[in-house]
């Protein structure tokens, strides 16, 4: 049976005249990753950081693993771990220091053992001896990572773990969170990388300080309306002008020198829409039919929430 690790009821956290989160609940179930995604300013640290005791909330409240947030701030802590955007690192420490640093502070003082866990499972026991400063970003990153889960927590936070780090070591950072889900614990995570959130058990997606859609990857790639016809062309931000007020075209998404429009049928689209990229001497290198990405809904939600809201 599943049980639930983090119930969260209302909460919000305004900044004056700032509402960087507004009135948001859900829940998170007992080892599951769990994936915050949204824009800078979408309020998603806060959320985090409200959830790790380090914020007050405004209104609201919530629950992990039982405890009230604002009633049992210690018994939260001792469960769980954060590892924030800016991990406070010390850079003329070893490897070695660092963790035994974090255990100290963490009250754990038998910590040799759990030490020789984490290195072994992030690979750092060859660098043990080197100072933090010394490491590259990837490797911090998994230092980082040793340091938050060295009291054994039960839930950690990560806000956006893998910004910065290269290609390689995201993929590396990655698969030791996959291993760490077998272990039973859980992960709320936050990524600007839709890529990412794909690995998710399931997604909040996030835009000023509220939640708009919660669910599996493969259910919130349903909400995308019609087909998505990839166009590979020159001067693509001028093409995506055009074909926005195309008939055929419900939508368009640009990526570089892609261009992503969402149409009815792809089949009968296409060949309108090639022909007025053409009659604008805007030649089309490529085309095809693409399945949605997590990515292509969430900027659809962004679009139609705009929309909306300049309406009313």
């Amino acid at each position: 049976m599943t049980t639930t690790a983090i119930e969260i009821r209302n909460l919000s956290k305004s900044f004056g005249d700032i509402h960087a989160v507004n009135s948001i609940s859900l829940k998170v179930s007992s080892g599951e990753m769990f994936g915050i995604v949204g824009p800078d300013g979408a309020g998603k640290t806060t959320l985090i950081r409200m959830l790790c005791g380090i914020l007050s909330s405004t209104a609201g409240t919530a629950t992990i693993l039982g405890h009230d947030i604002v009633k049992k701030p210690d018994d939260i802590k001792k469960e769980i771990g954060y590892l924030s955007q800016r991990f406070s690192l010390y850079g003329d420490l070893t490897i070695d220091e660092n963790i035994e640093f974090f255990a100290e502070i963490n009250k754990v003082y038998d910590f040799k053992q759990r030490r020789e866990e984490l290195l072994e499972f992030t690979r750092l026991i060859p660098f043990r001896d080197r100072l933090a400063e010394k490491l590259s970003g990837g490797m911090k990153q998994k230092l980082a990572l040793a340091c938050t889960l060295v009291h054994t927590p039960k839930i950690i936070f990560l806000d956006e773990p893998t910004t910065g780090v290269d290609p390689v070591s995201r993929r590396d950072f990655w698969r030791i969170l996959q291993s760490l889900l077998k272990s039973g614990i859980t992960i709320v995570m936050s990524t600007p990388y839709l890529d990412e959130a794909e690995r998710c058990s399931r997604v909040a997606f996030m835009n000023k300080g509220e939640i708009m859609r919660v669910d599996t990857p493969s259910n919130l790639k349903l909400l995308m309306r019609g087909e998505i016809v990839e166009i590979v062309c020159e001067r693509a931000r001028e093409a995506s002008q055009i074909l926005k007020s195309h008939p055929e075209a419900m939508e368009v998404q640009t990526f570089g020198d892609r261009l992503n429009i969402v149409v009815s049928k792809a089949a009968t689209a296409m060949k309108s829409l090639e022909e007025v990229l053409k009659s604008e001497n805007i030649p089309v290198t490529s085309w095809r039919v693409i399945s949605p990405s997590l990515e292509n809904v969430f900027i659809s939600l962004l679009t139609q929430t705009e929309k909306h809201e300049v309406e009313v």
